[in-house]
């Protein structure tokens, strides 16, 4: 009789993990506030007060400024809204290149499409898995206009470095703060060291709003570029007398005073809720870091990680296993968690390299590829990022069980399920001899 769950074992548990719900009666009865008020939604499309939302929205921008340290907070309806408005606040267009992440979410390489620019991607480096400095620089061109940073998984990417490169070529920072709100690097919180962040509210991040997004600057004239391109500029900038109007016809990018009245209650709680990931992350870390081949989270000096993933590197030859086989073995030893049913917290690889997808591939987009304004030469090819492609095809691995919502038991659950999977490594071999396994 096998021991292990993968081949027909009984698994450490089969309890269910609780969902992870951050939602309680202070969002409701804000929610209830909004219903009662009668509006839902309070923007309009011309030049007064309401071009910039209603109460909630306003107030709930004014309490993410004064919690980040940034001068402007503009409240969108998603990250990736947040995205293509801050790359369309910092002029950028047909002909332009754009430094972006191969690993990580499709919209932070896609933004740049938008607006007819192309995406150039930068390798990343090992331990972090941020864009290194010395990619970025190596990928810098004459059309370069700008560097789109993803702090991934919650850890800041080496922002000094990048800020100098940023001078060095007269470009535009903008942060993808998706995964990482409250994270710092050197005192300074993401999304106010570059020219603009961005950070993301949808159900699985840190806080959320249902969907949602907010932009941070301390840059005037990139606020209210967004706010023109959050809310159809093109119908204001007469009534407005805006004399720089590239780029300002606008999209509905605007979140709602339901999701705002969430979001300001859901704030206030995000200290705490950080502050147990970390927790949690740092206890899993240093009990499974000693497990051989496997490699915790790297936390640079001076910087804060606030773990949207907790994201191992693993080693083949050490555990004298593949990846995959691994963390298929852990999985079966462990339940999924309420409402997650079919999204597994615990996978291989985190983000395939961007660049090997259809759209740059195929060059799909072809007013940024093959613009009259564009005459540069860009590759999308397999290798173009090797460390990006050796992470994902072998080393890197990512589990969510450092969630706020995991109790001491749970994590003991977690710890127990890898310690069982070394403990029967033999059994796995045995196994993995009679299938065919690739990472």
């Amino acid at each position: 009789m096998p021991n292990l769950a993968l081949l027909g074992g009984k698994p450490v548990r089969s309890e269910m993990f609780a969902h992870d719900n951050s939602i309680g009666e202070e969002e409701k009865q804000a929610v209830i506030r909004v219903l009662e008020s009668g509006n839902l939604s309070q923007y309009v499309g011309s030049w007064n007060k309401d071009f910039f939302g209603g109460p909630f929205v306003r107030q709930f921008e004014k309490d993410w400024a004064e919690s980040s340290g940034a001068e402007f907070s503009i409240a969108v309806n998603s990250n990736t809204s947040g995205l293509y408005a801050c790359i369309g606040a910092c002029d950028i267009g047909p002909g332009d290149e754009v430094i972006v992440s191969p690993y990580t979410m499709t919209a932070g390489a896609i933004a740049p499409l938008i607006y007819g620019a192309v995406p150039v991607f930068a390798d990343i480096e090992e331990d972090t898995f941020c864009l290194d400095p010395k990619s970025i620089e190596a990928n810098i061109t004459p059309r370069t206009k700008a560097i789109l940073v993803v702090h991934i998984c919650g850890h800041p990417t080496e922002m000094d470095e990048v800020m100098s490169i940023a001078k060095k070529h007269n470009l535009k920072v903008i942060e993808d703060c998706a995964q990482s709100p409250m994270s710092t690097y050197k005192g300074r919180k993401v999304g106010t060291i570059g020219d603009a962040g961005i950070f993301s509210l949808n159900y699985h991040k840190h806080i959320h709003t249902g969907e949602g997004g907010m932009i941070t600057t301390n840059d005037p004239v990139i606020a209210e570029k967004v706010q023109l391109i959050r809310n159809h500029g093109e119908a204001v900038v007469e009534g407005k007398k805006t004399k720089d109007i590239y780029n300002t016809f606008g999209f509905n990018y605007r979140m709602t005073e339901m999701e705002a009245a969430v979001g300001i209650e859901q704030l206030k709680k995000m200290p705490e809720l950080i502050e147990k990931r970390i927790s949690n992350a740092n206890y899993l870390s240093k009990i499974l870091g000693e497990l051989p081949g496997i490699i915790p989270p790297v936390v640079k000096e001076g910087c804060k990680h606030v773990y949207y993933q907790q994201t191992f590197k693993f080693k083949k030859d050490i555990v004298g296993v593949a990846r995959n086989t691994f963390v298929d073995a852990v999985k079966a030893e462990l339940p999924l968690m309420k409402l997650r049913e079919s999204t597994p917290i615990m996978g291989v690889g985190f983000a395939p390299p961007l660049y090997l997808q259809p759209i740059y591939q195929q060059r799909l987009h072809k007013c940024s590829f093959n613009c009259p304004r564009y005459d540069g030469q860009v590759s999308y090819e397999k290798g173009l990022c090797p460390v990006t492609e050796r992470m994902y095809y072998e080393e890197v691995f990512t589990h969510e069980y450092m969630r706020p919502c995991f109790s001491k038991r749970d994590l003991e659950t977690v710890i127990n399920a890898y310690e069982k999977v070394y403990q029967n490594l033999d059994e796995l071999k045995e196994y993995e001899a009679k299938n065919i396994v690739i990472a």
